[in-house]
């Protein structure tokens, strides 16, 4: 199987997978436009950020998995690898104490104005009575838009600076809260209220685009900060650029809109020319630490092993967790060759759908129990077709709770 990185990629995992049995492509410098002709004879794609389109997946007829090594799925088009059949994984929470320090460096930061003062010496300025205007960290509040892997590393570093960390998601409770030593806030509005500072944590999908809105950004007390170290979608851009402007709101950024492809390229973000508020920027480098990047490639390891060696695809999020099956339909038999393809062709005949098919073989491979997740119930003659095999000793037909 060939196996095509298509990102910067640890050189000590590049020759574990190499000593995995796969043929290793590395193309470091690949990017959306190119990758559709890079994947012909590619079972396994491996990216951190090149974007994976429709056309991509559509060129990779021989692909089965696409791993993103590092959090999240952004720029891998889920939607058409799903309706290919081919798995994607990723590997969250490994690059989750990168970021959470990056978060603090920017608070410390944008307190303390560390990037203005360096800039004032190096220009030979002494403008320590300008600066010298902090506030602090301690004993402030710092609010949690969202709660996975980052943000509990950032409380857990929050609480070192003596601030009180509070925290919103839609799957956290009071008490799972209570056990994390955060508060518990049930709204953005009401966590951007009570927070001096609000970091955010959020996934992109329809829910959480634009989010964070001009309300959400007015709710927060004067001269707050904010930290955007997830996605530039969640905020509303126009309604940011007005809060610097007006209200005096310090941001600390390090994902931007339309951020240009590649190591090195000209940017600039318009927010830099804001003026009111003081805007801090770093070029999407939050996962990037020597420590993060070796467990992020340790962890696209083990999911590619897994799957060349089993089958199995650890971590894989386009699964159905949900299926659609209504029926269990259990059927016990001869462990003999032919058995699973006449049930099939029966159950085809039926107009039933399968699901998902699981075999069990008993002690001396003499019996099998094979167990059908179907969409609709099997009706009385086509169980009398099945038990009419006579290789086949009982039919069960089971009703599967409804799960959605």
């Amino acid at each position: 199987m060939k196996l095509l990185i298509a990102d910067r990629f640890e050189p000590h995992a590049l020759e574990e997978l190499r000593h995995l049995g796969v043929e290793v492509a590395y193309e470091p410098e690949c990017t959306a436009e190119s990758l559709p002709q890079k994947l012909v004879g590619v079972g396994i794609l491996v990216v951190r950020s090149t974007e994976v389109r429709a056309a991509a997946i559509e060129a990779g007829k021989s692909l089965h998995l696409i791993v993103k090594a590092g959090a999240g799925t952004a720029g891998i088009d889920l939607l058409s690898a799903s309706a290919r059949g081919i798995y994607v994984a990723s590997c969250g929470g490994k690059e989750a104490v990168a970021v959470a320090e990056l978060v603090m460096g920017l608070a410390c930061a944008l307190d303390r104005r560390i990037p203005d003062a360096v800039a004032d010496l190096r220009a030979g300025r002494w403008e320590r009575g300008e600066l010298s205007k902090a506030e602090g960290l301690h004993g402030r509040t710092l609010g949690l838009a969202g709660f996975g892997a980052v943000a509990r590393e950032v409380a857990v570093r929050a609480r070192a600076f003596g601030m009180h960390a509070i925290a919103m998601s839609r799957s956290l409770t009071p008490q799972k809260a209570g056990d994390h030593h955060v508060g518990f806030a049930r709204s953005l509005e009401e966590l951007a209220s009570r927070s001096q500072i609000l970091s955010l944590h959020l996934p992109l999908n329809e829910r959480t685009r634009g989010i964070v809105t001009s309300s959400i950004l007015a709710a927060l007390p004067e001269r707050a900060i904010l930290i955007n170290t997830a996605r530039p979608e969640l905020v509303d851009q126009e309604a940011l650029r007005e809060a610097v402007a007006t209200r005096g709101l310090r941001v600390g950024l390090d994902v931007f809109d339309a951020e240009p492809e590649g190591q090195s390229a000209p940017f600039r973000s318009p927010l830099f020319d804001v003026a009111g508020g003081v805007v801090y920027g770093t070029p999407h480098i939050g996962a990037s630490t020597s420590q993060s990047e070796r467990a992020i490639a340790a962890e696209t390891v083990r999911i590619v092993r897994s799957f060349v060696q089993t089958g199995e695809v650890p971590s894989c999020v386009n699964v159905s967790a949900i299926s659609p099956a209504r029926y269990l339909m259990v059927v016990r038999s001869l462990d003999k060759v032919g058995v699973l393809a006449n049930v099939l062709g029966v159950v085809k005949r039926h107009g039933l759908n399968i699901e998902e098919v699981n075999s069990t073989i008993f002690d001396g491979a003499i019996a099998a129990c094979t167990k059908f997740r179907v969409t609709g119930r099997p009706g009385e003659a086509c169980i009398a077709e099945i038990k009419a095999f006579e290789e086949v000793f009982h039919v069960d037909v089971v009703a599967l709770p409804n799960r959605a």
